[in-house]
């Protein structure tokens, strides 16, 4: 199917390309007179889906077909999850664009940005600072919430990964 809309897009602009079927076309579709244009330039149109003549033998333009190729070239919409939707919106480029959201988007980001840290690895809390400030300036914050939702936790300045998903 998508050969034969390549071929059929080739086909459209071919023969809008030409100076005979481009003036016939547009003639169709100012409404303007054809007088001079043979009937295989018409026919041409036609065959292409660019032209069709009605019972009385009177030509028009049909610039529809132009929306029925992009429609049948279009890539259909990706379909994101829920967290990924989340994660698109408050992360861009790898930093995240705010820290006030609402909790349940909160968490959506906060487990993202915990995957960062492997389980079972002690983190010293510069090193820490350093992975978060890669995501937002305000690492203090982002360390607190992450301790407060229970995916990191801290003994004396020592931080590990203690919840959120895990890659196996």
């Amino acid at each position: 199917m998508e050969a034969m809309n390549d071929e059929e897009i080739r086909r459209v602009l071919g023969l809008l390309s030409q100076d005979d079927t481009l003036r016939a076309f547009a003639s169709l579709v100012l409404g303007e007179a054809a007088d001079g244009v043979p009937p295989r330039t018409f026919a041409k149109l036609a065959g292409a889906g660019l032209a069709a003549c009605d019972e009385s033998g009177k030509w028009r333009a049909t610039p529809e077909r132009f929306r029925e190729l992009l429609r049948a070239r279009a890539q259909p919409p990706e379909r994101l999850s829920a967290e990924e939707r989340v994660l698109r919106t408050f992360l861009v480029d790898g930093r995240l664009t705010t820290t006030a959201m609402r909790r349940d988007k909160r968490l959506v980001v906060l487990r993202y940005i915990a995957a960062v840290f492997e389980p079972g690895v002690r983190y010293a809390e510069k090193d820490v600072n350093v992975a978060l400030r890669a995501f937002h300036d305000d690492y203090a914050a982002l360390r607190r919430y992450l301790v407060d939702e229970g995916l990191l936790s801290r003994r004396d300045n020592v931080y590990w990964r203690s919840g959120g998903p895990v890659d196996v």
